[in-house]
Formats: C-alpha cells, structure tokens, sequence
C-alpha cells in the first residue's frame, strides 16, 4: 500500500510568484508522488490567484460546511485545479471574507490584522476537508507560518477523529519567512475548543513569529529547516528540541532527502 502524503502549504508556483518556498510547494509534491507515494497538496486561494487562466473550480461535493472562529461562522469552499505535466491536482481553501482581497498576507508591506483568523480558518479548512475526501494521511507536511496551526489541531483538536489513528506524522517546515508584527493576542483563545486546555496553548502568550513557529514544532514529529538562513534562535530551538530534523538541503536532492526522512520518520513511530 501507497504511503499517504499531505502538503499544507501557504505558495505554490505558478499559481503565486516564484520564491524558494512556492518552488518547494510545486517540485516536492510531484517528486514524492514520482517516488510512489499518494499525494494531496492544499494552498488557501488568495485573491491574487487568477481562477480563470490557472482553471480553478469550485468542488460543491466538498463545500457547503461552516467553520466557527471567535462565535462567528465562515462559510468553506473548495476548489481545485490541475497542474498539467505533473499530473497534479490542487486544492484550495477559500472564503470571501478571508481570501477575496488582492494580496497575500500583508498589503503595502503591513500584515492584515486578521491574519491570524486567516490561519485559523485554512488550517482547520484543510483538515475538515481532508476529513470529508475519507483520506487519512501517513505523513502531513506543513509548510510556512501560515500552515503552523496545523500540528496543533490535529494532535489536540483531532486527535480523537476515528479517521485519523495514530501512527501519522507530522512534520513543519521551517522557512525565512518572519513577520514583522504578531498576531492577534487573542489568538490563544481562538484555537481553545473542547478537549483543549489553557496548557496546551500557553506557550503562544506572545504571537510573534518565533513564538508560533515554537508552537508548531511542539506539536510536530519531525522538523526541516526550508530555508539557507534562519532565525538563528530557531536554529538552536530545533537542534536542541529532541526531535528528528533536516538542516537546509542542495536543490538537486532535497527531494530524496525528503523522502528518506518520511520513511524514517514512519519506520521509528517517534511520538511528541
């Protein structure tokens, strides 16, 4: 049996401009998939994507759910496109109220204030819709701040869901993508439900950007550094954080690398 692959990532080229992590987001999929394993890749549907020449469209079977965030509900829709010589499919969350505007995370070189509820709704979007596809994952790499909240749903929100057992991974990739102002201070009573103690989210009493990705590694199996340079304080954080990891990787075998790493990564059922 195929292992299963999920990628949550936050840029894939050509869909949003090329950068080291898009590229990442479009070769890394394909190539996985190439070394026999089954693939689903996921990227929130900025408003910057055009639907029209990258031939999104909406899939009504896996919209049509609502996601609660701070007592107010935001409808989910899906979409999907096809990345043609990789024989590839995309999905996309989307939501008028959270992806509609014409940029990504920050206009003018300021972030959005409600980029954290942004985060919020992506992240769970992927798994409920994940969830309704019946396709449980052997390995869920996250890529990006964006995707931070992902680790953290699953071990705590999800950790009960009889499609989800066990024996998954998760693993975070870390890139040198800072932002510059934190999120929301309410971000930690946000992402409570039940099952979710005041504990689990006490390490986000501050929301800035080396704050969140702590918090994501915490709930993570396993660790890769995306990017040459680093937050050097990460660097340490992750060296000394006693999990499984990769230290950045040439472009012409990362993809192998990465492979490797996810069969090890299932091989040794190293727990949280």
């Amino acid at each position: 049996m195929k292992l299963k692959v999920l990628f949550v990532t936050q840029e894939i080229t050509p869909y949003l401009p090329e950068t080291e992590m898009s590229l990442i987001g479009r070769h890394l999929p394909q190539g996985i998939q190439e070394r026999n394993k089954e693939i689903r890749t996921f990227l929130p549907k900025f408003g910057n994507i055009n639907e029209r020449r990258n031939q999104l469209h909406e899939v009504i079977r896996l919209s049509g759910m609502n996601l609660i965030i701070n007592d107010t509900d935001y409808p989910l829709v899906i979409k999907v496109a096809s990345i043609q010589p990789a024989r590839m499919q995309i999905y996309f969350i989307d939501n008028e109220d959270f992806f509609s505007r014409k940029h990504t995370l920050t206009e003018k070189g300021k972030e959005f204030s409600d980029n954290d509820e942004r985060a919020i709704f992506y992240s769970r979007g992927v798994i409920e819709t994940v969830k309704k596809l019946g396709w449980a994952p052997d390995i869920i790499h996250c890529h990006g701040w964006f995707t931070a909240l992902v680790p953290f749903y699953m071990k705590k929100v999800y950790c009960e869901d009889p499609l989800f057992d066990n024996d998954y991974r998760i693993i975070y990739s870390v890139y040198n993508d800072e932002f510059s102002k934190p999120l929301s201070s309410d971000l930690p009573k946000k992402i409570i439900e039940d099952g979710v103690c005041p504990e689990d989210v006490e390490s986000l009493n501050s929301t800035d950007w080396e704050s969140l990705t702590k918090f994501a590694i915490k709930y993570s199996d396993g660790v890769i550094m995306g990017s040459n340079e680093i937050n050097p304080g990460i660097v340490e954080h992750i060296e000394c954080c006693n999990k499984p990891y990769l230290k950045p990787q040439e472009q012409d075998c990362y993809i192998d690398k990465y492979n490797d790493f996810y069969d090890k990564l299932i091989e040794s059922k190293v727990t949280v």
